[in-house]
């Protein structure tokens, strides 16, 4: 089959630009060949380069004294967590193929992650997600939520891994574009880290897992383009098809293949196949490879060189096996029933040279495609809208604080309602590891001795009080008013979120999800997200471990709410510690630490909120204000006060503000039951209001406003004096506000008294988005 003739459309439509394609004539000293113009392609997107948000990146803090593998190194982050052990973990994005095929699209993505975190040599424990939509109010938008959740489902229960958190949010700028981000976490001892360098002149490159088709073809392409009808159409290809019963004997065999001895580099195909798998691992060991792709296992008859190397099919590994050791290579993978085959070897001319029929279809250098992008520098522009949001203000905006139909409402806003629907179609109990389930602040996973990949016997005793909580957070609304306010907010309300059951953050991974970077207005958003996350990781001693970009995130009318997800990590030092939202007892009284309004915000917690959108209808406003030093100091009383014991809830102060929180605290005990416990309480807000008649908050704002860094406790009446005088010697207000019992939510400021039977809000919370699935 002749090649296509590289004319400067075929450049045009392999998204290369005519100057990045003079670079490739300077690279190559000639013209590339059809193979090579794709393989410079894919792996100079912004997918595989991140060639207009490296500069950006770099301002994130990536080092501490528990960083093992830090960002960028490898396939994922590693951080010591004591005595020997250490986790791998990682966020990555799905979006582009979920639009166009979200059962597939979203299952893959769960796949890919799940070998980022093996291929580290890390056994993947647990998984959490984040997911975006537009109104569910839309057919189609429920067939991608429908579609998006099954594959999570499917591909996480049949390979075995939890899915213990995670959130969902609805807003009409994810309409036709939605986010789905995936994360894993996994275990591994110091010893165990793999690398995935190509080292050693002369060792044979092994391919391990089932035949490459053509699904996935350029995928990383596709996904470093804007999505439209057209692209999804052209582009239905590109999205791949996953088995996690193949991708669970992968990751069994490559476990004990690792702990052989035996392998002197590995890395997963993921984007860009085998083009990346095997530039990556030769720029990283400062060698080169040659393959042969007529070893290649192929599902397809008559597939070409471009099709092989471009290829994205699933659950496939590149090993770099120590000469002399084929032998074991063969024996494990055959143990566990994979095709694999000896597909080239490493060579010291640190170049890429492919083979196909004999003849050499590329050669390039390798770590010029791997590490010499190019990088752009690209213009930001403050957008016009945010005149708008800095101008608006309260004076057109009733004051509906005492309307007692508020707070159903948004408990059975699609953002805030319980997902359960979601969560309860993932087994987030198998492997017995998870000891705070979905529905609470934050998952946390226990540590056992199976979390190890083999030779874990010893361990028992030094893994039995390893406890790991994790939690991912965004308010793409904030993000989009103020992207700095709104970064620094993802941020904070991640490790409030930690802090809340019972950990100290320790580590972050991002995904940056953003429109398109050529821009001037969409890429301030992204730089000044970029700053307020950067800043957030420095103050809450977090650093950034690597991650995911997924730009061109739009639909034809518009960008997408810019959206940073921020999935960070904790430890917990002792089980006693553990901490859940829900109220436990009754009698117990519930204290409000933090601020009940922020004076110096014009909008006093309004700006960008829930209570805004649903109740007013208006989205729009300068976000809450987040003071870094605020919210680092509410973290180290709340924590203090946990490991101090006597803390017996905690729950932070999001979307829908006090009230909202207060009410899930009262119904959302226990997630995993049907019918779960509920307790009520009786709260007197009067005193929040202040003496000083004149400078008394809104009522709305009082109840609604979503002012940061505070978070409910309870604890017995006899503990609140001792913690009220704790908060107020660390310098965080601490009040109490009510206390927990009966069957309703009763709540009184000055005059104004409203009650509302917990039954009633239940029903409202827990079955909104079911209902709204069934319409």
């Amino acid at each position: 089959m002749s090649e296509p003739a590289i004319t400067p459309e075929l450049v045009k439509q392999h998204n290369l630009t005519p100057e990045e394609y003079e670079k490739i004539l300077e690279i190559l000293g000639r013209a590339p060949n059809y193979t090579e113009l794709g393989i410079f392609s894919v792996m100079w997107s912004e997918h595989c380069s991140y060639k207009n948000t490296r500069p950006l990146l770099k301002g994130f803090p990536t080092k501490s004294p528990k960083v093992l593998v830090g960002a960028g190194e490898e396939n994922a982050g590693v951080l010591d967590i004591g005595d020997g052990l250490a986790i791998s973990f990682k966020i990555e994005s799905h979006n582009h193929p979920s639009a166009v095929e979200p059962f597939q699209g979203a299952a893959t993505g769960v796949g890919g992650i799940l070998r980022d975190i093996f291929t580290m040599g890390a056994r993947p424990i647990a998984a959490m997600n984040s997911l975006r939509f537009g109104d569910i109010g839309s057919a189609e938008v429920r067939r991608l939520f429908r579609g998006v959740v099954s594959g999570i489902a499917h591909y996480g229960n049949c390979f075995g891994i939890p899915t213990v958190a995670g959130e969902v949010y609805f807003d009409k700028s994810y309409e036709g574009n939605p986010l789905v981000n995936a994360f894993c976490l996994g275990v591994l001892r110091h010893d165990q880290i793999a690398r995935g360098a190509a080292k050693g002149i002369g060792n044979p490159v092994f391919y391990v897992g089932p035949a490459t088709g053509r699904d996935g073809l350029a995928g990383a392409a596709f996904a470093s383009q804007d999505l439209t009808e057209e692209s999804q159409e052209q582009q239905r290809g590109a999205v791949q098809v996953g088995d996690p019963f193949m991708e669970k004997l992968v990751c069994e065999a490559c476990l004990e293949l690792l702990d052989t001895g035996a392998v002197a580099g590995i890395q997963d195909m993921g984007a860009a196949g085998l083009t990346c798998s095997t530039c990556e691992t030769a720029a990283r060991g400062g060698t080169g490879i040659e393959l042969d792709l007529d070893k290649v296992p192929q599902r397809g008859p008559n597939m070409t060189s471009y099709e092989l190397m471009l290829s994205e099919s699933q659950e496939r590994m590149l090993i770099i096996v120590t000469k002399g050791r084929e032998d074991e290579v063969r024996r494990i993978f055959d143990k566990w029933d994979l095709p694999w085959a000896e597909v080239g070897v490493v060579t010291d001319t640190g170049r890429m040279v492919v083979k196909h029929h004999g003849e050499i279809v590329a050669d390039m250098p390798a770590a010029k495609l791997a590490d010499d992008a190019p990088v752009y520098h690209r213009e930001a522009k403050l957008p016009g809208y945010i005149e708008g949001v800095r101008a608006f203000n309260l004076d057109a905006i009733e004051d509906a604080g005492a309307d007692a139909d508020n707070l159903p409402k948004l408990l059975a806003w699609p953002s805030i309602a319980s997902k359960n629907w979601v969560f309860r179609q993932y087994d987030y109990m198998v492997r017995n590891g998870t000891a705070v389930v979905p529905g609470s602040d934050a998952a946390v996973i226990r540590i056992k001795a199976d979390s190890v990949p083999l030779k874990a016997d010893a361990l028992d005793d030094v893994v039995a009080d390893k406890l790991i909580a994790m939690t991912c957070d965004c308010n793409g609304t904030y993000v989009y008013l103020d992207p700095y306010e709104g970064g620094k907010i993802a941020t904070a309300e991640a490790a409030r979120n930690l802090v809340c059951s019972g950990a100290l953050p320790i580590g972050t991974t991002d995904n940056l999800n953003f429109g398109n970077p050529h821009n001037p207005e969409l890429f301030w958003q992204l730089q000044e997200a970029v700053r307020g996350v950067a800043e957030g990781c420095v103050a809450f001693k977090a650093p950034v471990t690597g991650g995911n970009v997924s730009l061109y995130n739009q639909n034809p009318v518009r960008a997408i709410d810019p959206t940073p997800t921020v999935a960070m990590v904790g430890l917990i030092e002792d089980e006693a510690h553990i901490t859940t939202q829900w109220f436990k007892d009754e009698g117990d009284e519930i204290i409000l630490i933090g601020k009940a309004v922020d004076a110096e915000d014009a909008l006093s917690g309004l700006g960008g909120s829930a209570y805004l959108q649903v109740v007013c209808g208006v989205k729009n406003g300068v976000p809450p204000r987040c003071d870094l030093a605020d919210a680092v100091t509410l973290n180290d009383t709340l924590l203090g006060l946990i490991q101090s014991g006597g803390v017996k809830s905690a729950h932070d102060c999001a979307e829908g503000g006090l009230l909202v929180a207060l009410a899930e605290s009262c119904i959302s005990n226990n997630p995993a039951r049907e019918t779960p416990r509920l307790i009520g309480a009786r709260l007197d807000l009067t005193a929040l209001l202040g003496e000083d008649a004149e400078k008394r908050p809104r009522l709305d704002a009082l109840l609604y406003g979503e002012t940061q860094h505070r978070v409910v406790i309870t604890c017995d009446k006899h503990e609140a004096a001792r913690f009220t005088e704790r908060a107020a010697i660390m310098g965080v207000p601490a009040a109490v506000i009510g206390r927990v019992g009966g069957d309703s939510l009763s709540v009184k400021v000055g005059e104004i008294e409203n009650e509302w039977p917990l039954a009633e809000l239940h029903d409202s919370w827990w079955n909104a988005l079911g209902r709204a699935m069934e319409d």
